[in-house]
């Protein structure tokens, strides 16, 4: 079995990413094999992958096995910064540029000048930068805000998403010519529910981690437990199966987790009163505003990893069964357009690639 863990770990325990990878389902076997093999290339390479898969973790490795393993490696996520302020972020800035520039600054590009620069998220970058980036890469070279003269760069890209860009290119959010610059090697991480061999040597690792951090006594799992671990769907994946531990540790007696001591929120649609996932005393969420709004709060109050993805799952989900499958009657009922109907169900595995017709 092989491990793979994130070198500032435990500066991310509230961070939604994964902070731990191990290899040891076939699938994720054949996953490591692929990284391999694709690590000393210098083609830009694309990571695919729901949140809490470990999308960073695979980008470190891979520049790790690569001939820039000991230069800079410099992760960004582009949803985190202010439209206005990607420009100068990612290129960098010259004195008074703008308001509030009172030095040079260079962007995360120089930064990474001879390593790999992992922009996690691409899919969130504003259209007019991706134009930007696009040149970048081709032309190998940043020009900063302010400046008109280019400074040559020599970075490998490594981008990252949990969206499916093809679609995004079709509801025209992503730059067809981008995505297939960055289109040259790509890695597809499944998540944690497709790839059960991994689940209880993650669980184990969390255990004799945060024991350790604890100070407490190594515990372990009941057969009852390790039972429900692999029957749980792990919509939030590695992350949310550290949580899950992490809570376990503190509540368990006689440093045995038993399936009580799991706190785990299954957000699959279990009807059409999808919502209110099985909370008792919650009412159906049909056409009255005051049990939406206490579905949705009963949904707050448990603090769920992802929530506002599961929510806008169970709203595509839901929409597209009520109107029988019809995209064309979705998108009308939800008042958007058809192409970011498909997107989103292909997005949540609604929509198998047989249906394909603009029709359906």
């Amino acid at each position: 079995m092989s491990l793979i863990t994130h070198p500032n770990a435990r500066e991310l325990t509230k961070s939604v990413r994964a902070t731990v990878l191990v290899f040891k389902d076939p699938r994720s076997q054949e996953l490591l094999s692929r990284i391999e093999r694709l690590a000393p290339s210098e083609a830009n390479t694309l990571i695919i992958g729901e949140t809490g898969t470990g999308k960073e973790l695979v980008a470190r490795h891979i520049h790790h096995l690569s001939r820039r393993g000991r230069e800079p490696f410099v992760a960004v996520n582009c949803g985190a910064f202010a439209e206005t302020l990607v420009e100068s972020e990612l290129f960098g800035h010259e004195k008074g540029a703008f308001t509030g520039a009172t030095a040079n600054k260079a962007g995360w590009f120089e930064a990474a000048n001879g390593g790999t620069l992992f922009l996690d998220e691409i899919g969130d970058l504003p259209l007019n930068m991706q134009v930007k980036l696009l040149r970048v890469l081709q032309e190998r070279e940043v020009v900063r805000l302010g400046s008109r003269t280019p400074i040559p760069i020599n970075v490998r890209l490594v981008a990252a998403t949990n969206v499916n860009l093809a679609d995004a290119v079709v509801a025209g959010h992503f730059r067809e010519d981008l995505f297939y610059r960055l289109h040259v090697a790509t890695i597809r991480l499944p998540p944690l529910r497709e790839r059960p061999g991994d689940i209880l040597p993650l669980a184990e690792f969390f255990i004799e981690e945060h024991c350790r951090r604890l100070g407490y006594e190594r515990a372990s799992l009941s057969p009852d437990a390790e039972r429900k671990l692999l029957a749980h769907s792990w919509p939030g994946n590695i992350r949310e199966l550290e949580n899950a531990i992490h809570h376990a540790l503190l509540v368990c007696r006689q440093q045995k987790v038993a399936p009580q001591d799991l706190h785990l929120v299954d957000m699959r649609p279990q009807s059409s009163a999808a919502l209110a996932v099985s909370q008792p005393g919650l009412t159906s969420p049909v056409n009255t505003a005051p049990s939406l709004e206490s579905a949705l709060l009963a949904l707050f109050e448990q603090n769920l990893p992802n929530l506002f993805d599961h929510i806008e799952e169970v709203v595509f989900r839901e929409a597209y069964r009520y109107c029988h499958g019809n995209q064309l009657q979705t998108g009308r009922l939800l008042d958007i357009s058809r192409n970011i109907v498909r997107a989103r169900l292909e997005k949540i595995g609604e929509l198998s690639s047989s249906v394909r017709n603009p029709e359906n």
